[in-house]
């Protein structure tokens, strides 16, 4: 099957692609089912059970740090089943409240003795200090 690709029109060319990415895919899954059925053929054959051979197939070994949404630390004084963690972009009813008079992301948390200044781990770093640049200064006269 030799095809002229200079001849072709851009656009018949990205038909022939598409094409070709769907026969691909179609071929990988054949090839998968096959040898799918070719395990489970061999592991019936032993007498043996698919969790017995691969124990770690449907089952989470590891478990992630961060587990749930998080804690909800403000909510929306308008709605109380609005709430938000404090991560990620604000809501918009957050931004909207914020923006009346009175009213901080203080006055909107759920537990006001938890703020977020108190919630946060990180340290200060000192700033390094800074060399003074009129050696360098005097070094480039001399």
């Amino acid at each position: 099957m030799a095809l002229k690709l200079d001849a072709l029109s851009p656009k018949e060319l990205h038909a022939l692609i598409a094409d070709a990415k769907s026969r691909v895919e179609g071929a990988r899954s054949q090839q998968v089912k096959a040898l799918r059925k070719t395990i489970e053929g061999m592991i019936k054959a032993e007498g043996l059970e698919l969790a017995e051979v691969f124990p770690a197939l449907g089952t989470r070994t590891k478990k992630s740090k961060r587990a749930g949404a998080g804690v909800a630390r403000y909510r929306n004084p308008a709605n109380p089943s609005q709430t938000w963690t404090g991560f990620g972009k604000k809501p918009n009813w957050f931004i909207e409240a914020v923006r009346k008079r009175g009213v901080t992301a203080e006055t909107l948390l759920i537990d006001p003795a938890r703020t977020p200044a108190t919630t946060k781990t990180t340290t200060a770093k000192k700033a390094a200090p800074r060399k003074s640049t009129a050696k360098k200064a005097t070094r480039k006269r001399a």
